[in-house]
């Protein structure tokens, strides 16, 4: 299992090997062999970046066996996703800000992150694991009075999309298999949601080949694999943290 993390030093972005808060600093391309400089910074150093400087963020909508249950919905014949802006992402430790023109509430949603790690266009499933790099976490943050705001047309990129909602970390970590993890969110210090990626809908892997025949995906590009039961607002001063054993935990706090 290796931990990639990119990260800011002085007036520089740089990338590298994540190990007992070390970073190994590589050159070249993350994606596509990239190699160690030699040179060592400690976590403290850096101030952490979204792991990818992903060209896309895809997430999904009822992709959770208990949650379709619980709000009584079919079960989909296939992913139902939207686009997130690129420009709303944020790393861990970045504040997530209230859109300043919106006063409803503002919803966490736990989630896994996939990774693309090499052009995937009309993947079978059996060929999706080469095309994927690894996994990471999400908060998929949801202004969630906007979406059905306009009874003509649902508002799921605009609510999605504000500055500061796509937010999304600490690393990407490779050699995991993704059905053997649980997603655990904790809302100042109570945990509001901890929930199995083997109760998934519409698996990893599956998720990739189906939207590879849609659209193509690139390196660094994320998709959200939808969340399950305990989303839930958030209050101004909040402090929200997605955690992923064998990944590890994304924080934010949550101001106006």
């Amino acid at each position: 299992m290796t931990h990639w993390i990119r990260f800011q030093h002085a007036d520089r972005i740089g990338f590298g090997i994540l190990e007992n808060n070390e970073i190994a600093v590589h050159d070249g391309d993350m994606f596509d062999s990239p190699t160690a400089t030699g040179e060592q910074l400690s976590l403290d150093q850096v101030t952490p970046l979204s792991p990818t400087a992903a060209g896309k963020m895809l997430a999904l909508w009822n992709n959770f066996h208990a949650l379709a249950t619980k709000l009584d919905q079919e079960i989909p014949p296939e992913p139902l996703y939207f686009i997130k802006a690129d420009s709303s992402y944020l790393a861990t430790g970045g504040v997530i800000r209230k859109p300043a023109a919106y006063d409803g509430k503002v919803v966490f949603e736990g989630e896994l992150g996939i990774v693309i790690g090499k052009e995937c266009r009309g993947v079978s499933e059996a060929q999706a694991a080469r095309h994927v790099f690894g996994y990471t976490c999400i908060n998929d943050v949801t202004a969630i009075e906007i979406i059905g705001r306009d009874a003509t047309f649902a508002q799921w990129t605009r609510a999605k999309s504000f500055d500061t909602f796509g937010v999304f970390g600490p690393v990407v970590a490779t050699g995991l298999d993704p059905s053997t993890l649980s997603i655990r969110t904790v809302l100042n210090d109570q945990e509001r949601q901890n929930y199995p990626v083997s109760d998934m809908i519409c698996p990893p892997l599956k998720i990739v080949s189906m939207v590879s025949r849609d659209i193509t995906l690139n390196p660094g590009d994320v998709i959200c694999c939808g969340t399950s039961v305990g989303v839930g607002s958030m209050k101004p001063g909040s402090t929200i943290a997605i955690t992923i054993d064998g990944i590890g935990t994304l924080s934010n706090r949550y101001e106006d």
